[in-house]
């Protein structure tokens, strides 16, 4: 029997999340179509190409659950800046892009994520997204994408308001190019920037459009205290009251940040069932300290975003050491608890949790026969991994993006021994540099 690829005598992830030695995995249509020993395989299998995995651990391709790929150009801006960032710089900044600009961002963003073993994505939208969508299919990654959203407030620029109306129907077109496109890696989702930003007519009609065409809802929710301020002042409810009371909540909803919320709106998220999203060093820089122990007890689904590269980078590994150390200090050592944040919750917060705040859990976020093969090899034979008592633990604390080696994405082999094989990495390089002090220009920032 034929298949696509074999990768050979590699360490594996579990989806228990332990780590088993000298497994192959067979690859093909896409899909993982057998896991055992490499003389097994060989038996059955006829590999077209076969990836030497000695001396790597294959796990699930990791999860962006929310990212601007709009604002890849603003690396190092914003931080060091005072409030209200998004307002002043990040908003005003997407307002002043034209097509080209937002294509090049989104090659780079996607270069960036694959580099640090990133396979799927959501991004919350910004302007010209059907040039990300361009972008996004021709670098391989999987993803689900939406557009601007914002037709209120005073103190965002006029280049970014568009009339409720203008807005549902760009994005009902985008759905109609899109969705399913890149062999079904791509969703097109409809999308509500902010509940400061967004009319409560077109949330509501963002929210029943979604559910017309059956896809997903991205939204920021509870940042920050000024967006609960604003919903008490004007509506006499907290965010998650007020969605809740304009139909939004939802298990095809995405919410992003999670940060300021009390016992009651966690209540309501969990039994709407909700996908949690947390921006670690976003949130921790500016914003607080989320509930994510109480979360995780309530059973609720975590993925972890990066939030776009305008303040760092668009490393998971990043993310995690950071929320790993902020949710210790903040909730585990006043009551001396060294468990509120286990390795392994937050493993799967980057594969699974993020896998089911794209609603595609059962086409990936773990390596098991019939799903999905997007899959990532790290080297781990380095002295920063191994030798290791627990290499779920030494994950956690010691990877980093340049330690991904190898990179596949429903079946195909998209990085190759750090070498890209869908985009032009230098290409890509030259052109950003070139675009980004122009757009800053553009935007007066």
């Amino acid at each position: 029997m034929k298949c696509d690829m074999i990768i050979k005598d590699c360490s594996l992830l579990t989806p228990e999340f332990e780590v088993v030695g000298s497994q192959s995995i067979a690859i093909a249509d896409s899909k993982i179509v057998a896991i055992g020993s490499y003389t097994e395989l060989k038996e059955t299998y006829e590999a077209a190409s076969v990836l030497d995995g000695k001396g790597k651990l294959c796990m699930p391709g990791l999860v962006d659950a929310h990212t601007h790929t709009c604002q890849q150009l603003l690396k190092g801006r914003t931080m060091d800046e005072l409030p209200m960032i998004w307002s002043r710089i990040l908003v005003p900044f997407e307002g002043n892009m034209d097509e080209q600009d937002s294509y090049v961002s989104a090659q780079l963003s996607c270069l960036e994520m694959i580099k640090s073993g990133t396979t799927a994505f959501a991004d919350a939208g910004g302007v010209h997204m059907h040039k990300v969508l361009e972008a996004t299919i021709e670098s391989g990654m999987r993803a689900a994408i939406t557009r601007s959203s914002i037709d209120i407030g005073d103190f965002l620029p006029d280049t970014m308001k568009q009339p409720m109306e203008k807005i549902l129907d760009n994005n009902e077109w985008l759905f109609k190019q899109y969705h399913g496109s890149g062999d079904g890696r791509i969703q097109v989702w409809f999308g509500i920037r902010q509940v400061m930003s967004c009319s409560p007519e077109l949330i509501q009609a963002a929210a029943q459009k979604a559910r017309e065409y059956n896809t997903g809802l991205h939204a920021h929710l509870a940042e920050h205290r000024d967006e609960v301020r604003y919903c008490l002042e004007k509506y006499k409810l907290r965010p998650v009251e007020y969605l809740d009371s304009l139909g939004a909540l939802g298990p095809n909803l995405l919410t992003a940040h999670n940060v300021v919320y009390s016992e009651q709106e966690l209540e309501i998220l969990r039994d709407r069932n909700v996908k949690i999203v947390h921006c670690p060093r976003a949130n921790f820089n500016s914003h607080g300290f989320p509930k994510t122990p109480r979360m995780m007890q309530m059973g609720m689904s975590i993925g972890i975003g990066s939030d776009g590269s305008s303040g760092s980078n668009l490393s998971l590994w990043d993310e995690i050491r950071v929320f790993r150390s902020g949710i210790h200090a903040y909730w585990g050592l006043p009551v001396f608890d060294p468990l509120v944040m286990p390795a392994n919750e937050l493993l799967k917060m980057i594969t699974v949790g993020g896998a089911q705040a794209l609603q595609i859990e059962k086409e990936i976020g773990t390596i098991e026969i019939g799903k999905k093969a997007d899959v990532i090899l790290v080297n781990i034979e380095q002295p920063h991994i191994w030798p290791t008592r627990n290499l779920v633990n030494t994950i956690v604390e010691s990877v980093t993006s340049k330690d991904v080696e190898d990179v596949i994405i429903d079946g195909k082999l998209v990085m190759k021994n750090r070498e890209m094989l869908t985009l032009d990495e230098e290409r890509i390089m030259y052109e950003s540099a070139a675009r980004m002090e122009s757009i800053a220009q553009k935007a007066g920032i």
